[in-house]
């Protein structure tokens, strides 16, 4: 062949491969570095929303149905746990809390439960050139072990120790002392002069508390929320001073959609994520003046409405900055629902046929289906189709999907049980989630704690024989485990125990369970 033949057949390669590459390069447009709004919803279950069967005389959610009716809409998205505190653990950490010891619901003065050091999700988008930030509910404590928060100093470390390059939170959760927001390191509009003091018992016995004072409560309590008072509500633990720092709940929803504004317009030129960590459902439930009587529900249902609202504006903020084709919002929730939780609001009374569970049993605080499965929401326009998933995602797989997604490493001792599955998340054909799952309740007793376990269309429950007392320390070498399985596809409310039927599937799971918490990790690395 001469020269001139070879350079002709170079040529024609050449244009062979562009013809071939331009169609493809049509199809699939998606940014590789797309930005992320992970939306996290607290306490809503998996029937709380239209498009997951709430009746629109109940209630309406029309932004969030329409992220469902333009992205992928999970039956089988589940939160890692039944409360908040380990379920935003692992979601930051790609790590079951159950693995480390102290996840549990965390308290008024609770030091950092993610200390530095650890891997985490942003800390892992950082690497990929990610500005980082979290807005919202907080509750995975401040602070060194030794000390816990020191409120009227810097609030070290916290957020900005592990990853996220701006914070603006509540730092524990509202029905907790204190009622402050946290911006990066400091108390917000902290008065030196009246400092800030939060601690489990009353500082003195004058001190005002929900039982002293019960008649000057704008919500009563029905149990345990009843120490100090602020905004006519009492609360659970006790501050004083920081006057001047201290929010009106009906606000907190605005805050958080205004410095969810402020901080993408800044940062709109960067690839950036942002954790927008709701409170809107969590007792007390006080939405804003606007949503009050906004559903026949009372305030859980209001509380539903004003997320709801908040979600249409961080779709609103993101189009006017024009970043919609460029931006993944994940919408989930840190736990499912619960209806009574300390306060006399009328979430069971105006519940009406409303089913927060939908066909589901249980809620927060225990591993039933409806502790842990809630609605899942992706949405990315140009990039997913709308469609329907039954793949089992859950939010600890966070972490590595995006990491993965972005080429970043992650070491191998980090992320232990976050798996990839950024493919399902896109709703690309053929994807497949999770073949399986542990859903833990708050995770008091570490390994030693009941756990559901999903395979497929099978659920495994580990039970405590003999449950231990609130407070009791469990003897792990007397323990003893009760087990049930359950069809989900022809039994969703688990009512039938169906392990004698299926002998075989029962010893398998009951088997798979122990290796995965023996293995100290689902995560497995190439060698």
């Amino acid at each position: 062949m001469n020269i001139r033949h070879l350079f002709k057949n170079v040529a024609a390669v050449a244009t062979i491969a562009v013809a071939f590459s331009l169609p493809l390069m049509a199809e699939d447009p998606s940014p590789a570095r797309p930005n992320v709004v992970l939306i996290m919803a607290d306490d809503m279950g998996y029937g709380d929303l239209g498009c997951y069967g709430a009746r629109p005389e109940n209630l309406e959610t029309p932004h969030i149905d329409q992220l469902a009716s333009e992205g992928i809409r999970f039956t089988g998205g589940y939160a890692s746990a039944s409360t908040c505190t380990p379920t935003r653990y692992s979601l930051l950490t790609g790590t079951y809390a159950f693995r480390k010891e102290g996840t549990g619901i965390a308290g008024p003065n609770s030091p950092a439960l993610i200390q530095p050091g650890t891997v985490t999700l942003p800390a892992l988008l950082q690497k990929a050139g990610y500005k980082t930030a979290a807005i919202g509910k907080w509750h995975l404590g401040l602070g060194t072990p030794e000390e816990g928060p020191q409120w009227n100093a810097d609030l070290k470390p916290g957020p900005l120790e592990i990853g996220f390059d701006y914070c603006f939170l509540l730092p524990t959760t509202n029905d907790r002392v204190p009622q402050v927001y946290v911006e990066n390191h400091r108390v917000l509009n902290l008065d030196p002069a009246d400092p800030l003091w939060v601690g489990h018992r009353a500082p003195s016995p004058e001190h005002p508390t929900g039982i002293t004072h019960r008649d000057s409560l704008k919500m009563d309590w029905s149990h345990g929320h009843n120490s100090t008072i602020h905004n006519a509500i009492s609360r659970i633990g006790f501050y004083t001073g920081g006057h001047a720092a201290r929010f009106r709940d009906e606000d907190l929803a605005d805050k958080w959609v205004e410095k969810s504004e402020e901080w993408i317009t800044e940062n709109k030129d960067n690839p950036f994520f942002l954790f927008f960590a709701s409170h809107d459902l969590h007792v007390p439930r006080m939405p804003h003046e606007r949503f009050q009587g906004q559903s026949r529900m009372g305030y859980r249902g209001d509380a539903i409405v004003q997320l709801d609202w908040c979600v249409g504006e961080l779709v609103r903020i993101l189009k006017e900055q024009g970043l919609e084709k460029n931006t993944m919002i994940v919408f989930c929730s840190d736990n499912g629902s619960v209806l009574g939780d300390g306060y006399k609001d009328g979430a069971k009374e105006k519940l009406h046929d409303h089913k927060p569970a939908g066909p589901y049993s249980g809620g927060k605080y225990n591993i039933l289906e409806g502790g842990t499965r809630t609605p899942f929401i992706t949405w990315w326009p140009g990039t997913i189709k709308p469609g329907l998933s039954d793949e089992i995602v859950c939010t600890i797989d966070m972490a590595t999907s995006l990491a993965n997604h972005l080429d970043v490493e992650i070491p191998e001792d980090a992320c232990l049980d976050s798996l990839d599955v950024m493919d399902a998340l896109l709703g690309k054909e053929g994807a497949e989630g999770r073949t399986q799952l542990i859903e833990q309740d708050n995770g008091r007793q570490g390994i030693h704690s009941p756990f559901g376990y999903r395979v497929g269309k099978w659920k495994l429950q580990r039970q405590f024989s003999s449950p231990p007392k609130k407070g009791e320390k469990l003897d792990t070498s007397e323990i003893q485990y009760r087990y049930t399985l359950y069809d989900l596809e022809n039994d969703p409310s688990e009512s039938k125990d169906v392990a004698k039927a299926n002998p075989e599937t029962f010893e398998k799971m009951k088997a798979e369970l122990q290796k995965l918490l023996d293995d100290g990790r689902t995560r497995q690395v190439a060698k």
